[in-house]
């Protein structure tokens, strides 16, 4: 099984998360770890955080000369904006004469939508910053630090992932299902929200422009698409084995996200079945991997009753909009009770991309648990020879005689 779990505040001193549960033997490419963290801190729409912030993590254990050792991978990701948090974020029980920064007042007016009133009432806490630091979206740069390793894991055994901005607001592709994989991985990491189509990318950035100019923020959506995911993983013979289900949980636990959906999402409640199902034909050529039957259309997204089904794997999340306005919304002061505008804190206009890089990150990971489950090993050897063995058999059961 591979799990993880992540700790820190937006404005703490650093990020960390422990991932366990890789095999042994897997040679990391670090360079692509931090490209993954500093595509997160890209995107039109972000705020001066991002101008501060450059993202690198450090593995302090589960890694030698390079490679996994089968111990768990500990990462730590250091906050440069700490230096001027420290008043503020300090942990011990008195300020140290040393700390920087400015110390800031207590957060008292929670704003509509965020963790803030929910944590106040659950934890039991008097300023509102001790629910806020933890609950803000700081914390996914550990979530991609892990989901690049997971990345490089799936690729074992021929796994790609890549993402793209579906909508901002109002403004969105008209059919997403019909991007190929190939024109996502095409798309520049240059460009502005990294959404396949030049013309719905500028009535995006004039969606954000907007929301910026009225003190508002804007959400949208954004797919996941995983690219020769072998069929067969997940499983439909208990209720959380489900892939379909652990991908919805895993992308619903991103900040702001609101709704998933696989394949066709929610569009499939419109239409009859004869227009939804994916019919099944022989594939050109014979037996070509990984199936020698293939589908013309992938409404279902690459999940059949909870498992794989040899397809690209097509998940898309939608993100509402962040929580912090410039111009706040209504609220009550809860030392006062009386009301008052929202607190507002430094933040975004818009998110999605980042969001999407994030996607990218909990898909990577959940599907890299269901290759561990599906095909074992303590080895990332052991996994790919269990892997080629499946592939085999499977090749094998279609061969017509």
């Amino acid at each position: 099984m591979l799990r993880f779990l992540t700790a820190g505040e937006s404005h703490g001193k650093a990020l960390v998360t422990i991932l366990e549960g890789v095999p042994a033997g897997l040679t990391l490419d670090f360079d692509a770890i931090t490209a993954d963290l500093r595509r997160r801190q890209t995107g039109y729409g972000r705020g001066r955080r991002m101008a501060i912030e450059s993202d690198r993590a450090e593995i302090v254990s589960g890694v030698r000369h390079g490679t996994t050792t089968g111990s768990p991978i500990a990462l730590l990701i250091p906050n440069k904006d700490w230096e001027n948090w420290q008043r503020t974020m300090h942990v011990e029980a008195e300020m140290p004469a040393t700390a920087g920064g400015a110390e800031r007042p207590s957060v008292t007016r929670p704003r509509p939508g965020h963790a803030d009133l929910a944590g106040f009432v659950k934890y039991g806490q008097d300023d509102m910053r001790n629910v806020l630091e933890r609950a803000s979206a700081r914390e996914t740069a550990a979530r991609v630090a892990a989901g690049a390793i997971a990345r490089q894991l799936v690729r074992t055994v021929g796994i790609e992932i890549a993402s793209h901005v579906i909508s901002i607001g109002s403004a969105s592709l008209t059919d997403p299902l019909a991007i190929a994989f190939a024109q996502v991985r095409a798309i520049s990491f240059d460009t502005p929200l990294h959404c396949a189509d030049p013309a719905v990318e500028q009535r995006m950035i004039a969606e954000i422009d907007r929301a910026r100019d009225a003190g508002d923020t804007m959400g949208g959506s954004f797919e996941v698409l995983a690219h020769d995911v072998p069929p067969g993983l997940g499983s439909y013979v208990q209720w959380d084995r489900k892939l379909d289900g652990r991908l919805a949980q895993a992308l619903m636990s991103i900040q702001a996200i609101k709704a998933v959906g696989i394949g066709l999402g929610p569009a499939v409640a419109n239409v009859p079945g004869s227009r939804v199902h994916d019919e099944i034909v022989l594939r050109q050529g014979g037996a070509a991997a990984p199936l020698p039957v293939r589908r013309p259309t992938n409404n279902a997204g690459g999940l059949e009753g909870g498992v794989t089904n040899g397809e690209d794997l097509r998940v898309t999340a939608y993100m509402k909009p962040i929580s912090t306005l410039m111009t706040p919304l209504r609220s009550v002061d809860l030392t006062t009770m009386t009301e008052s505008p929202a607190t507002v804190e430094r933040s975004d206009v818009c998110a999605v991309p980042a969001a999407a890089v994030v996607g990218e990150a909990m898909v990577a990971l959940v599907l890299a648990d269901a290759v561990i489950e599906k095909f074992g090993g303590d080895s990332i050897d052991e996994l790919a020879a269990n892997w080629r063995a499946f592939r085999d058999r499977t090749a094998a059961r279609f061969a017509r005689t």
